[in-house]
């Protein structure tokens, strides 16, 4: 372990990951909140989504929060390629290797394994690509996994939430500055080509439609899309974005080796308390998804699907912004971990 600013660093070493190539020196990035108890039974792992680096999704850890470093040992580890742990941006590999989730997971477990000395955990929690590392860490480590909460997430990326992607690589990946392969310069240009595609799927019709945007101060649709999407992804390196996105088209569940490609006893394998909680109206995990899913948690101790009744999108699942949907995810949260 080493330590680097207010986080530390898991040396995992040479990792052999599914794409059948091995990962020279890989470092997993990490933050840790709150005691761990004697017994080692109040862990939470939360793993972090697209672009985001721990300190962007913490402030959900707070006393008396969602989740309470006070009651909770909480683990933030930083998903490869945002900058923090093994990225493009930092590891000097070219080209980047395709990481999965089930190679991310795997490297986590090790930490808390290795590092901790844990054997339990009392909640997995995420939101979107943190939603899908959760249900990954249910369907392959279920001797581990008391809880799992997906928030805005999916078993596996449907072929729409594929289709998105597709137009984010495309608004990265024409700018001028993408030549042979690799970024030659900052690609300023894809970048906010690239926020403004985010800015159409990640917030709902009626967002929109109903001008909700005038609630944070701006004064037309052009002011909220310049100010808060333009420069949304301008603080990334463009080819850790692309080494995420690889990350999030290829999360399948049930690509882990156990399973085979059979999505249903991927599902099967889960033996947690699992609640779902998709955003009511978000694009990218389709509340369908999650309803096709639940009925396949047979083995589950418990499986619930508690949509979040908001117009926030996909954000409803990070309401920073947005009290009622942070209220609504705080009561689902602590009435879960009681289970």
């Amino acid at each position: 372990m080493t330590t680097s600013g207010d986080y530390q660093v898991f040396e995992a070493g040479d990792v052999p990951l599914q794409s059948d190539v091995v990962f020279p020196s890989m470092r997993l990035a990490y933050k840790t909140y709150g005691s761990m108890n004697a017994r080692k039974d109040n862990v939470i792992v939360y793993p972090t989504s697209f672009s985001a680096q721990h300190f962007d999704t913490e402030w959900l850890i707070q006393p008396g929060g969602i989740l309470d470093p006070e009651r909770y040992f909480i683990i933030i580890p930083n998903l490869f390629g945002n900058g923090l742990s093994s990225s493009p941006s930092n590891s000097g590999i070219t080209p980047f290797p395709a990481i999965s989730y089930h190679d991310a997971v795997a490297v986590q477990r090790r930490l808390l394994v290795e590092q901790f000395g844990i054997s339990k955990i009392a909640l997995v929690y995420g939101w979107s690509m943190g939603g899908m590392q959760a249900y990954h860490w249910a369907a392959c480590h279920p001797d581990m996994v008391e809880r799992a909460a997906i928030v805005c997430g999916s078993a596996r990326c449907s072929p729409y939430n594929h289709v998105f992607l597709e137009g984010v690589k495309a608004a990265l990946t024409t700018d001028p500055n993408f030549r042979g392969g690799r970024f030659i310069a900052k690609p300023t240009a894809g970048l906010r080509a690239m926020g403004r595609i985010y800015a159409g799927w990640a917030m709902s019709h009626a967002f929109y439609r109903d001008e909700v945007w005038r609630e944070g101060g701006f004064t037309s649709l052009e002011d909220y899309l310049t100010r808060s999407w333009d420069e949304a992804f301008a603080r990334r390196d463009a080819s850790d974005l692309l080494a995420q996105i690889g990350i999030w088209q290829r999360g399948d569940i049930s690509q882990c080796p156990e399973f085979g490609g059979d999505i249903d006893r991927a599902l099967a394998a889960i033996r947690a308390h699992v609640l779902l909680m998709p955003g009511q109206t978000d694009r990218y995990f389709d509340v369908r998804d999650n309803e096709d899913e639940i009925g396949k948690l047979v083995n589950a101790k418990s499986a619930e699907l508690h949509p979040i009744p908001s117009i926030h999108g996909h954000r409803a699942g990070n309401p920073i912004n947005y009290p009622a949907d942070r209220a609504f995810i705080n009561a689902e949260i602590s009435a879960f971990l009681k289970r």
